[in-house]
């Protein structure tokens, strides 16, 4: 289904990006497990880099499943390794990139079961609203939750994002933990 998506570009600006004909994005803070999720997507090892230093994504990785039809990982928000100067663009480039993206069909936003919702993840959460942008809500590391405890954690974070547990995607990408479902939605949405 997507295993044949390749790296296709790395740019540190949107207007640097060609025009694609359906993209999915992932947006999350740092740590959260984007390069770790799209690699069990694509069923690939070490096709998006996965640091061991969170904030290290600097850039917005692009990855095509098909011609002109991509998945595109977005650099992490919250905790960023450099400068100042470095933290702020992180901001207006992941913006810029939501706003002008003509093609976009999907943002998703992923969270960590054990963290949680962060201030940064509901603002972003917020913003999605506030700009009418499709979005789907991934919690990833459910690995980590003991599975006594994971039907009241997910109950807590879907009580604190005020959806309903069935509207969040409940995944380990480490332990492949639901990721098929995700897999087709991704290859519906791209229409491959």
């Amino acid at each position: 289904m997507l295993r044949e998506t390749k790296h296709l570009m790395t740019e540190t600006d949107t207007r640097k990006l060609t025009e694609s004909d359906a993209e999915v994005t992932f947006v999350g803070r740092s740590n959260s497990g984007k390069s770790t999720l799209i690699n069990a997507l694509c069923q690939k090892k070490n096709m998006a880099r996965v640091s061991q230093v969170p904030g290290k994504t600097r850039t917005i990785n692009v990855y095509e499943v098909k011609p002109y039809r991509w998945i595109v990982d977005l650099p992490g928000y919250g905790y960023a390794v450099g400068s100042k100067l470095g933290k702020a663009e992180f901001g207006p480039m992941i913006e810029e990139y939501l706003t002008t993206r003509n093609n976009l069909c999907m943002v998703f936003v992923i969270l960590d079961a054990v963290a949680g919702p962060t201030n940064l993840d509901i603002s972003m959460i917020s913003w999605l609203v506030h700009n009418s942008s499709p979005f789907k809500i991934i919690v990833n590391k459910i690995d980590k939750v003991g599975p006594s405890k994971l039907d009241v954690r997910k109950k807590e974070i879907a009580d604190e994002l005020m959806v309903d547990t069935a509207d969040i995607f409940w995944i380990s990408s480490k332990k492949k933990i639901q990721i098929e479902p995700l897999q087709k939605l991704i290859a519906t949405l791209l229409g491959v």
